[in-house]
């Protein structure tokens, strides 16, 4: 073992640039104590771990010498550690400020001005325009909308890039490159020379950006460094103000269906979150909206009108015009975003002078490319509408309802967390398995269906078994929501479709906010300390939506688990009647403290009965979709 600690830290902390392997196995640990605290490095040589680091915080990566190439230093640690340490990097930018509050940046600039500081430190702002962006607002289907637009321009041979938020998994996901996640080496790459860069310029009136800000930054670095023809970049949240909005002048923007989220920052009003959305209008370069209540028309229209803004309101997608494509994205409201995404992909081409050299005007005014509709339907994001089967001992993905037929345990994912946007959800997820029951009804030859209770029974299969179908809904929503608005319109579109619950489960989030994970991050284990004060008072309110009545105290001892419990097999089978008061009535949902020993809970239940199927609903939070995918993946 050969250690090189040439190149020195401040607070007296060595690094190490390189390690030989031996033929044996070994494990060594280098402690030091420095002025500021103590440092641990692990080298091991067991299965090329390679460097695991123990307190590497974000203290001392604000602690390198300014001659230290940070870069250069990261890129000769193994790769996982060196991804990890910039994920704590990436940590110390959050500033754990809540929605609504007051900016905790102490800085004479504002956050645009900051904004356009950081591009010229990274000698970014003169090339963003060559960028030839697509910008894109919204409340609901903005995610979605560029990710139609990018999968129309690549299938029209173009090198894409796109930049979503937020993140299920991996912080790579944010940025894509015809399609792809930006590997390893190349985040990476781009993210120590913005780090270091900024780090060096940053002063009290110039501080290193916040997270959103500095991964906004890390965009632009990214997509002209791959030379893409097109950047499609999703708002982070409003418009007018928001971090993407440091972008001067796009090629064509959009604003998807408009509604009431962000209220604590956006304002109360339809027509206040509309002028914030209508901000990234810029001055006649052209616009394409959807339809919209007339509160928010009002004010989009005035804006474009004030900027003299081509403005045009786009129809929903005819499916017709897919001529026997269908879209990956599930639910029909995908049809309102699709329509608009190839009304921007179709003017982006004009104004940039493509369409008529990949089409020579050969195409009518009311036909669809093919181009198009290869990209509408491949798109595919992660966490909207997205149906995963589950058979315990592996999970695929499928967005094709005849594949998940088989299943015993399929997880219906979307981060759904507007009302608007939980109507949707709720039509798309009752349509699925309505499908779903539709398809497996193909190979049964005599069958009975019974609704009631939150199951589908099914009788006399093919082989002689009876399969019995419960739905259950996993839900958490972040404490700004209202739940009292969210679950009402999650349980009453559901029933309105014939959609019924057998059980609610209300778990908390795994997801740290005030870390930023990848991948490869550990599932949480230590479920002994969760404040599960917010669970109770979501269980609190869907007991009174499905009971008409306040759960009372027995029911609250008696379907709520510690870390050392698990529910009784016996709690999935206790119905409870629906929307209607029952004296003695049987809870209908329970808190659980850990998302994994929900799943493993589901999982032992369709194991213990091979005729249950069960069809999960994972709905609420985005966060909560990502950490089940992250638990179903492992």
């Amino acid at each position: 073992m050969y250690i090189n600690t040439n190149v020195y830290l401040k607070c007296g902390v060595f690094g190490v640039l390189c390690f030989h392997r031996r033929d044996y196995n070994s494990l060594h640990k280098i402690r030091w104590r420095s002025a500021c605290s103590h440092f641990c490095l692990i080298v091991d040589n067991r299965k090329g771990r390679g460097i695991r680091y123990r307190k590497v915080s974000s203290l001392v990566m604000d602690k390198f010498e300014s001659n230290v190439n940070t870069k250069e230093y990261f890129k000769d640690l193994p790769l996982a550690s060196s991804y990890e340490s910039a994920m704590e990097a990436l940590s110390s930018l959050i500033t754990g400020q809540r929605r609504g509050e007051k900016s905790s940046i102490q800085s004479k600039y504002e956050k645009l001005e900051r904004m356009s500081m950081y591009l010229q430190i990274l000698g970014l702002e003169e090339h963003i325009v060559g960028l030839k962006i697509i910008h894109v607002a919204g409340t609901k289907g903005k995610g979605s909308t560029c990710t139609f637009c990018e999968a129309i321009l690549r299938e029209c041979g173009l090198r894409t890039g796109l930049f979503t938020s937020p993140h299920l998994i991996d912080v790579r996901e944010r940025f894509r490159i015809n399609g792809l996640e930006i590997t390893e080496e190349k985040f990476l790459q781009h993210f120590w020379e913005c780090w270091q860069k900024l780090k060096e310029n940053s002063t009290e009136d110039l501080p290193m950006p916040p997270l959103f800000q500095f991964l906004t930054v890390l965009a632009f670095k990214i997509f002209i460094s791959e030379q893409v023809d097109v950047a499609i970049v999703e708002v982070g949240m409003g418009g007018k103000f928001d971090s993407t909005n440091v972008i001067k002048e796009p090629v064509v923007c959009g604003i998807t269906s408009l509604g009431m989220d962000h209220t604590e920052t956006l304002g109360k009003t339809l027509r206040e979150i509309a002028s914030h959305k209508a901000g990234i209008f810029k001055p006649k370069i052209p616009a394409f909206t959807v339809s919209q209540l007339s509160e928010a028309m009002d004010v989009i229209e005035e804006t474009a009108s004030e900027l003299k803004v081509p403005l045009k309101v786009v129809a929903e997608l005819d499916p017709k015009k897919l001529e026997g494509l269908k879209l990956r994205l599930s639910g029909d409201h995908q049809l309102i975003n699709a329509g608009l995404a190839a009304s921007l992909c179709k003017c982006w081409l004009q104004r940039t002078g493509n369409w008529e050299k990949l089409f020579k005007n050969d195409i009518l005014e009311s036909d669809l490319p093919e181009a198009f509709r290869r990209g509408l339907a491949s798109a595919h994001i992660s966490g909207r509408g997205q149906i995963v089967h589950d058979n315990s001992s592996g999970s695929y993905i499928s967005s094709n309802v005849s594949e998940v037929s088989r299943g015993d345990l399929v997880f219906y994912l979307d981060g759904a967390h507007s009302p608007e946007s939980l109507e949707a959800c709720a039509k798309w997820f009752s349509s699925s398995i309505k499908d779903n029951e539709l398809v497996s009804s193909l190979r049964v030859e005599n069958m009975d269906c019974i609704l009631g209770n939150g199951h589908l029974q099914h009788e006399q299969e093919k082989n002689g078994s009876c399969k019995i179908s419960k739905q259950i809904l996993l839900f958490n929503c972040m404490e700004l929501r209202d739940p009292y608005i969210l679950l009402p319109q999650l349980a009453n579109t559901c029933a309105s479709s014939g959609t019924y619950f057998s059980k609610a489960l209300f778990v908390p989030t795994m997801s740290a906010y005030n870390k930023v994970t990848s991948g490869a991050s550990r599932v949480p284990s230590d479920i002994c300390k969760r404040d599960l004060s917010w669970q109770l008072n979501l269980q609190r309110i869907w007991e009174k939506i499905i009971h008409g009545k306040e759960m009372d105290a027995s029911s609250d001892k008696s379907f709520n688990i510690d870390s050392a419990k698990t529910l009784p097999h016996e709690f999935l089978y206790q119905d409870a009647s629906h929307f209607s008061p029952a004296e003695n009535s049987s809870p209908c949902s329970a808190v659980v403290p850990s998302l994994p020993l929900t799943i493993k809970w589901l999982r032992d239940c369709v194991k213990q009965n091979p005729s249950l199927r069960l069809q999960v609903l994972v709905t609420g939070s985005l966060h909560l979709v990502g950490d089940v995918l992250k638990v179903l993946r492992r």
